[in-house]
């Protein structure tokens, strides 16, 4: 029963492969035996020309004093005192002893 599901799988896809390439080949004869479609040229048509625009005088904006800011007086930071931090001593590393002392230099 499986087999028989798994054929026609097979079978449909042949098929359509086939039919692809039946259908790609023909187009391929059919685009070469056309001619090339000739391109009409269109006459470009001449713009009239536009009178010249007068550029806008702008007008002048007056300058504007900057006001001077008085100056405020700024505190001076202060350097936050961090606690003392306790020297950690390191443990002493036990020695191992040499078990192959024929291979030690």
């Amino acid at each position: 029963m499986g087999s028989c599901h798994f054929l026609s799988f097979i079978l449909s896809l042949v098929l359509l492969i086939s039919s692809y390439n039946e259908v790609a080949n023909a187009r391929n004869l059919l685009e070469s035996t056309l001619p090339e479609p000739a391109i009409p040229s269109l006459p470009i048509p001449e713009l009239p020309t536009l009178p010249e625009i007068p550029k806008p005088e702008l007008p002048t904006i007056p300058e504007i004093p900057k006001p001077e800011l008085p100056q405020l007086p700024v505190p001076p930071l202060l350097k936050p005192e961090l606690p003392a931090v306790p020297k950690v001593e390191l443990p002493k590393v036990p020695e191992i002893p040499n078990l192959h002392p024929a291979t030690t230099p």
